[in-house]
């Protein structure tokens, strides 16, 4: 269950960029060939963050399909499963997309004052 190792980085990452505000959602692009479960990330962010300064945010998570791009014939298709070849018959392609793992933003809640 490497969610868990992941949500323990990011919590580290999010709470250095937050800069003691607190955090109400954060954004993060999961690609499909980094072979996470999203629901299983949701969870683990819960129990990370229980008892820190980022409990009560959210993790919203946004699956990132896998495409790949073919060198032989030049389309670009999306994998519904991850089984690298071309409509075309080649397996000579280049992941273009599905490799993500990265917060894209934060919703911080807005300290007091004007």
């Amino acid at each position: 269950m490497h969610e868990l190792s992941i949500c323990t980085s990011l919590a580290a990452l999010v709470e250095r960029h937050a800069d003691d505000r607190r955090v109400a959602v954060v954004h993060l692009d999961v690609g499909h060939l980094r072979q996470v479960v999203p629901d299983t990330l949701r969870f683990s962010w819960e129990v990370v963050v229980t008892g820190t300064a980022l409990e009560g945010s959210v993790l919203d998570v946004r699956e990132i399909p896998a495409v790949v791009d073919c060198r032989t014939c030049g389309t670009s298709t999306t994998l519904q499963v991850p089984v690298f070849r071309c409509p075309c018959g080649s397996t000579d392609v280049a992941v273009v997309a599905g490799e993500e793992l990265q917060v894209t933003s934060l919703d911080l809640v807005p300290t007091g004052g004007s």
